[in-house]
């Protein structure tokens, strides 16, 4: 009398861990076809054993299929977001920096906060990190703001940058610096791509916060 040489268990193992669609279907239907020349008569394999076994490698061959369709979908919408920062090139963007934009002697810039402040702080910096003007705008809410200084004769080659600084009943809290730059060219990488700015250098598309 022939006992089963060959386990439901590592058929079941087997199945859960194939790699190959192909490779993972013609073992598994060989190793199914030796458990039933070999089953005990006295305890044969039970269909719901069998139709587990054929459920797991359906299992498999799907999901690599919806992996093989995500990936295809992921390529495509990297090149639609490709063909969509073309369009950005010449556009002004709002990305995390502290140099101030100066056009026409009016030095601008931004910053966006996490919570609500009673008191926020602009300071105006020279390339060397001295502090040449400071202004209070006082209570701000939570998100992004902006600002406007009197830049007088100085211009974008002058180097200037600002710091922010906000508290919520003396205690500090998170400020980021925005600043306005120009996109000189996008370039594509992977599944995403960068913006080359003019001031900046390159920025991830995800880093932008917003458009002129």
């Amino acid at each position: 009398m022939a006992v089963s040489s060959v386990s439901n268990t590592a058929a079941s193992d087997w199945a859960a861990q194939a790699s190959s669609t192909a490779g993972a279907s013609d073992r598994f239907l060989k190793l199914l076809v030796a458990q039933m020349k070999n089953q005990d008569p006295l305890n044969p394999m039970d269909n719901a054993q069998v139709t587990s076994q054929m459920a797991q490698i359906q299992t498999v061959s799907g999901i690599e299929k919806l992996n093989g369709t995500v990936a295809g979908l992921t390529s495509q919408f990297a090149q639609m977001q490709a063909l969509q920062g073309a369009s950005l090139v010449g556009r002004d963007v709002i990305v995390p920096g502290n140099q101030l934009d100066i056009r026409e002697g009016v030095g601008q810039g931004g910053f966006e906060l996490s919570s609500a402040a009673d008191a926020v702080k602009v300071e105006i910096l020279s390339p060397s990190g001295q502090v040449v003007h400071t202004m209070q705008l006082g209570a701000q809410s939570a998100g992004m703001h902006s600002f406007d200084w009197d830049a007088g004769t100085a211009t974008n080659d002058s180097g200037l940058r600002f710091r922010v600084t906000s508290t919520l009943g003396g205690s500090t809290t998170s400020a980021t610096a925005l600043m306005r730059d120009t996109v000189d060219a996008v370039t594509t990488s992977g599944t995403g791509f960068s913006l080359e700015l003019a001031r900046s250098g390159s920025v991830g598309y995800a880093d932008v916060k917003a458009f002129n």
